[in-house]
């Protein structure tokens, strides 16, 4: 009974808010979907709640890592549930309806992030038994370098966060009418509850469920979506004509002309720049073995690339259905593209069980990035540099304080975003940029030393942030070639990322030994 308290708090809750809504406002709300939400998301809180119940974690390890006891089968779903967040299927989505098949780069870019991390860093990770992504680079650089390199992976957190909610806001403001502002707050704080509730186990169990959500929901809306655009072959043949060259994965410099290299830039950043993020390696490091740390993520790759096919054909059909012959209007951005091919060419239940597919998948990432955060900011920030001394029940009380901090800065960035897709980028491109080239040395360069570290993270820093960032408001400062409308074309990101590699091998041999 006890158990059952929370969620039944929780109900009462939502009703309320529904009944402020019905009569307090002028909110157009679809309330048979917004019941059925309810639902959903009681039943997500109660299934965290009670594999908190199940596992009561009160240490560091047990609430970082669920006490290294993570089996395969779940471990899968957790680091696929992960990653196949609202960003994935709706960025997906936007970008095959703004852009073409050859920009959809993140689905199969990240899927190799999982395959090639699982194949040359989860092994050496999950042996050295480490707690989270930052504890090799504080044991070859030192913790105030730590410290630093912390920076760039919390807001690679908190922006994959805000992408991930903003996902979900924009998705419930046109299935149910609902507007965005409560759809992200109310989907952040169940999230941020229990995931300070029980920690990774929480978060895993809740994950499998979440996994299972989605891969349904997708299914059933792909065929009436498909059915009202008049088919796959028609859906394909009018996409192609649309799109052109690009509608294909495999770039070409016909289709691409002046952003060819701009292409590969992004698309190394996202299976380099996918590898350093401590939700990635908070998976590995909470599995059993070694063994295990390798399969789930080469596992989870193939995962993700089956998750974005439905996202894609929702997609194709948002960019080439006949909106006017129902009298609809089209979407009025490409971010809309997938809340508005569920409400609109599918059944009022059929767009509610796509809505809980979104809603499930935003869940599954946000619980776990900010409980990746919040594990950073006490094991390798809070603990070293402020309380070395502290007890690990006591630590532990500190990260599911930091859970409920990072998870509100992260809401409130949600509600300041417009491209889903954009912010998706941006995430990975800091870690990218800053972090790949430090992992790589604190694993694999027995040289490498604080002085190289800080040597190179400057010089990242300055070359990344040179050529500026449309989505935060920077302005380019450095003279890069094939500068087009203001944007920079030359792959900057990849140059910045192995200048710094190069800087770090290069300094800390200088230098000798470690500072």
């Amino acid at each position: 009974m006890k158990k059952l308290l929370p969620t039944a708090l929780l109900l009462l809750v939502l009703s309320l808010a529904g009944l402020w809504l019905r009569f307090f406002t002028d909110a157009q709300v679809e309330w048979g979907g917004y019941f059925a939400m309810m639902v959903f998301y009681a039943l997500i809180f109660y299934a965290g709640t009670y594999a908190a119940g199940l596992r009561k974690y009160d240490s560091t390890e047990g609430v970082m890592l669920a006490g290294r006891e993570v089996p395969l089968w779940i471990a899968v779903f957790t680091m696929s549930a992960t990653w196949i967040g609202g960003g994935f299927i709706n960025g997906t989505a936007e970008a095959t309806a703004a852009s073409g098949l050859m920009w959809v780069q993140a689905p199969w870019g990240y899927a190799l992030s999982l395959m090639v991390g699982g194949l040359f860093f989860a092994r050496t990770m999950r042996r050295n038994e480490y707690k989270t992504m930052l504890d090799p680079l504080a044991d070859r650089f030192g913790k105030r370098m730590a410290a630093l390199l912390f920076l760039p992976a919390l807001s690679g957190e908190i922006f994959w966060t805000a992408a991930i909610l903003t996902a979900l806001g924009t998705t419930f403001g046109t299935v149910l009418g609902l507007a965005t502002t409560p759809a992200i707050v109310l989907s952040a704080v169940i999230a941020i509850a229990y995931t300070a509730l029980g920690g990774l186990w929480a978060v895993a169990v809740t994950d499998v469920l979440q996994l299972i959500l989605l891969f349904v929901g997708l299914l059933l809306v792909v065929p009436f979506a498909l059915d009202a655009a008049g088919g796959l072959e028609t859906v394909w043949a009018n996409y192609a004509e649309q799109k052109g060259g690009t509608a294909s994965f495999f770039p070409s410099r016909e289709a691409l002309g002046i952003y060819y290299w701009n292409w590969w830039d992004y698309a190394l950043l996202l299976i380099f720049g996918g590898i350093p993020w401590q939700v990635y390696f908070q998976r590995v490091l909470s599995s059993k073995d070694e063994k295990t740390a390798v399969r789930l993520s080469i596992a989870a790759g193939f995962v993700c690339l089956l998750a974005a096919i439905p996202a894609v054909i929702i997609g194709m059909v948002g960019a080439t259905a006949d909106w006017s012959a129902p009298g609809l209007q089209p979407p009025p951005d490409s971010a809309s593209t997938l809340p508005h091919v569920v409400r609109y060419l599918t059944s009022p239940w059929i767009a509610t069980i796509g809505l809980g597919a979104i809603a499930a998948a935003v869940m599954s990432s946000v619980d776990s990035s900010i409980l990746s955060a919040s594990s950073m900011a006490g094991w390798n920030v809070f603990r070293p540099l402020f309380r070395p001394q502290i007890t690990s029940e006591k630590l532990g009380k500190i990260i599911k304080r930091c859970i409920w901090i990072i998870g509100i800065a992260a809401t409130l960035s949600a509600l300041n975003i417009q491209s889903v897709y954009e912010l998706w980028f941006l995430c990975s491109d800091f870690v990218y940029c800053l972090l790949f080239p430090q992992l790589v040395c604190a694993l694999f360069d027995k040289k490498a030393n604080a002085a190289g570290s800080f040597a190179g993270f400057v010089v990242a820093a300055v070359l990344r942030f040179g050529g500026g960032d449309a989505t935060l408001g920077i302005p380019i400062f450095l003279p890069y070639p094939m500068i087009e409308e203001g944007v920079v074309l030359f792959p900057f990101r990849t140059t910045a990322m192995v200048c710094s590699l190069v800087v770090i091998v290069v300094v800390s041999r200088v230098r000798g030994s470690r500072v």
